[in-house]
């Protein structure tokens, strides 16, 4: 199964927290081609497919901006100093290519480590953010200020690599194929001539700092009366995974579908059972609490909003490694789609209702 050309253009094109504007403008422009496309000042994006039998209005909602790093001090040395933009080791980082998104357009560069002195029998210290900087071969502080800015942001240098079978390594796997597969499944169902409601597909902001700010703005813009967040989750077929933890979820077993206090347990059933008719194979993960997903804003939406939550298997999440299996990919793309055609099946009314 090759990589799908838009997915490919979505992981080749950079797109950190806050500096999305490239990504979501491949996202828009593919979009364009399902329906009219809108977008708000935060710069989230959007798509609806109309409906045609009344029925409920559903949001598909990946989010568009991946982990990167962002310069906060030039040296006179003609070193920056990095700290991370969204969550990663920093052992991930260190002796990293990396491209530097300037004014003046895309900078490369390397990541390098703090030389450490030890006497012999020491232990080498941990890395810490603090230890990592970037060099883009300036000879000194005034060249550097030259080229870079504080706010600069970075992201890993590199493009997909095609592993055994339907494998896939790359950067940017986290959200990228959320917003694919949201988009390919309002296609799809437009393709079909619309489901019973509109499908609005969703390529959300800043997610991965932590406020979900754009799937925020754009559930309350959109209003919609179910949505479903697509994201990754961590597969847990590597050596050092807790199953008793993490649940047990393989790359390349389908969807996985997500149980937890804020999700909805209705959604959650007609998801499964979705699957189970379709013949999609899928896993189950548990949330106790926070989802760390946009589904943690999406279902506080206004007076609220019955909120699922899909994800797609992915080894070494938060690193230029991430691993996906293109079969998961399909398969939840059409779970999504089949969900779309059977939502109005099932009431979202309050318990109190």
């Amino acid at each position: 199964m090759p990589l799908p050309d838009l997915l490919e253009r979505l992981l080749t094109t950079p797109g950190p927290s806050g500096q999305e504007r490239a990504a979501a403008a491949v996202w828009r422009e593919a979009a364009a081609a399902v329906g009219e496309v809108s977008s708000d000042v935060l710069g989230s994006s959007w798509v609806r497919v109309p409906g045609v039998a009344g029925g409920p209005s559903l949001a598909l909602v990946g989010h568009i901006d991946e982990i990167g790093a962002v310069v906060t001090h030039l040296g006179d040395d003609g070193f920056a100093a990095l700290r991370p933009l969204g969550g990663f080791d920093p052992h991930t980082m260190l002796g990293q290519r990396v491209d530097v998104l300037t004014r003046e357009g895309a900078v490369p560069g390397v990541v390098a480590g703090r030389q450490q002195k030890r006497k012999r029998g020491e232990d080498r210290k941990p890395l810490d953010y603090d230890d990592l900087f970037l060099d883009v071969g300036a000879k000194d502080g005034e060249e550097l200020r030259g080229i870079v800015r504080p706010g600069d942001a970075l992201v890993w240098h590199g493009a997909p690599v095609a592993l055994r079978g339907n494998r896939v390594a790359s950067r940017s796997f986290d959200n990228r194929i959320g917003c694919y597969v949201a988009l390919e499944a309002a296609r799809r169902v437009g393709e079909r001539g619309g489901g019973p409601g509109d499908v609005i597909a969703v390529a959300a902001v800043q997610e991965e700092v932590g406020d979900y700010a754009g799937s925020r703005t754009a559930a309350f813009t959109t209003e919609p009366d179910v949505a479903i967040a697509i994201d990754v989750t961590r597969a847990t077929d590597v050596r050092g995974a807790d199953h008793d933890d993490e649940g047990k979820v393989v790359l390349g077993s389908g969807a996985t579908l997500t149980r937890g206090p804020s999700l909805n347990p209705e959604v959650f059933e007609l998801l499964h059972e979705t699957a189970e008719a379709e013949g999609i194979p899928f896993s189950i993960e548990v949330s106790r609490g926070t989802t760390y997903t946009d589904a943690d804003a999406l279902y506080l939406s206004r007076a609220g909003v019955p909120t699922g939550l899909v994800s797609i298997p992915l080894r070494y999440m938060h690193s230029p490694i991430e691993t996906a299996d293109l079969d998961d990919i399909d398969q939840v793309v059409r779970l999504i789609v089949a969900f779309a055609f059977r939502l109005s099946e099932r009431s979202f009314a309050s318990p109190a209702g």
